[in-house]
């Protein structure tokens, strides 16, 4: 981080201007890598940790929540059957709806990450309480505003499906 002392406003512009995007592409790098030693597809593994997370829900509502499509998410149910990371069950309610449970109690994810999950936590013990509650508190909250932007990002792209003009195409090229 070049200078001893930095003011806020530095400190801030640069977490913003490059280590966040930094340390996002290396979590996602990561979580490929980690999709692939499972013999799963980056987004098979990221919507197995959603069920994870949030528990029991219908196919519908990860479709919600991934911006996936009702036949992507198709796939991905099917895919994480088939290798037995989740179940399906009737839905009590709604005979229509399938409800996905995780299949295992312990997944082989956990011993894949084990070791990144080691050295983070030998990292944090170099921070204090009050650093430890600010990291923490940055995590939560820069998440929610991700969640938050990416379903932004989804309905503006929704809304625009459509509504492109004859004008806003290119012109068809010649043969």
């Amino acid at each position: 981080m070049g200078k001893a002392r930095k003011n806020k406003h530095e400190l801030a512009g640069e977490i913003v201007g490059g280590l966040a995007r930094r340390h996002s592409t290396a979590v996602v790098l990561f979580h490929h890598a980690v999709a692939e030693r499972l013999g799963l597809g980056p987004t098979d593994h990221k919507c197995l940790d959603l069920l994870r997370d949030r528990g029991a829900m219908a196919g519908t509502d990860l479709a919600a929540i991934t911006g996936l499509t009702s036949g992507a998410i198709t796939g991905v149910v099917a895919r994480l059957e088939r290798a037995g990371y989740l179940r399906r069950e009737q839905d009590q309610r709604d005979g229509r709806k399938q409800i996905l449970h995780l299949a295992l109690k312990e997944s082989p994810v956990h011993d894949v990450i084990r070791p990144l999950r080691k050295d983070v936590s030998e990292l944090l013990e170099k921070f204090d309480a009050r650093q430890l509650t600010a990291i923490a508190e940055f995590l939560a909250r820069t998440t929610d505003l991700i969640y938050s932007h990416a379903a932004r990002l989804r309905a503006e792209a929704i809304s625009t499906i459509g509504h492109a003009s004859v004008t806003d195409q290119a012109p068809p090229q010649p043969h």
